[in-house]
């Protein structure tokens, strides 16, 4: 990290251990935050699992992993069922294309008679 030379308050660069100065290292700012690693607020996927009366603890890198992949989940479906609608010609999903796309792709099979 870049140090700060004495009395001046500027940061110089340290020396590496060749002799040749050290490229200065990015401070964090701690006023934005960073990205967001998950699009699901993680407080309602807790709510969902604490629901269900077989979870007794839920540990945050449980609920971040769980919320991770129902973001995958549901991509992958809706990539397939805008698929369906662009063979269509349409842009706007319908109920119809998720039942498609359910019944197109293999990994959906456990899906088949959910939307009735």
């Amino acid at each position: 990290m870049a140090a700060v030379a004495a009395g001046s308050g500027t940061p110089r660069e340290e020396e590496g251990p060749s002799g040749e100065a050290a490229a200065p290292q990015p401070q964090a700012s701690t006023s934005a935050p960073g990205p967001r690693l998950s699009r699901l607020p993680l407080a309602r996927v807790k709510a969902l699992v604490k629901a269900d009366p077989d979870v007794t603890l839920a540990g945050q890198e449980a609920i971040f992993i769980l919320a991770r992949a129902a973001e995958l989940f549901v991509e992958t479906i809706a990539k397939d069922a805008y698929c369906c609608a662009q063979q269509g010609k349409r842009k706007t999903l319908q109920r119809r294309d998720l039942d498609n796309a359910i019944e197109a792709v293999d990994e959906f099979a456990f899906l088949e008679g959910t939307l009735d």
